[in-house]
């Protein structure tokens, strides 16, 4: 039995433009994703959860300019 790794690029994207469209209403989603550059394109604020604690909180920019924050819980 193969394994599935993930869903194919075309699948995320319109997964991610559908997202999109969802917030442009107004509408809150909670999206939780391993991938932060899908996180980074559709989200206002974000979460980073480290060993079941909020260790940041805020928007895309800021957790841009956090280089603490993305080398000790998101770089591999």
């Amino acid at each position: 039995m193969s394994r599935l790794e993930g869903l194919a690029p075309q699948v995320v994207e319109r997964i991610a433009a559908l997202l999109h469209n969802i917030a442009e209403r107004g509408i809150s989603i909670l999206l939780v994703e391993q991938k932060l550059t899908i996180a980074l394109r559709i989200s206002h604020r974000l979460y980073v959860m480290g060993h079941g604690r909020v260790v940041f909180e805020g928007t895309p920019a800021d957790l841009q300019t956090n280089h603490t924050v993305r080398q000790t819980w998101l770089e591999v």
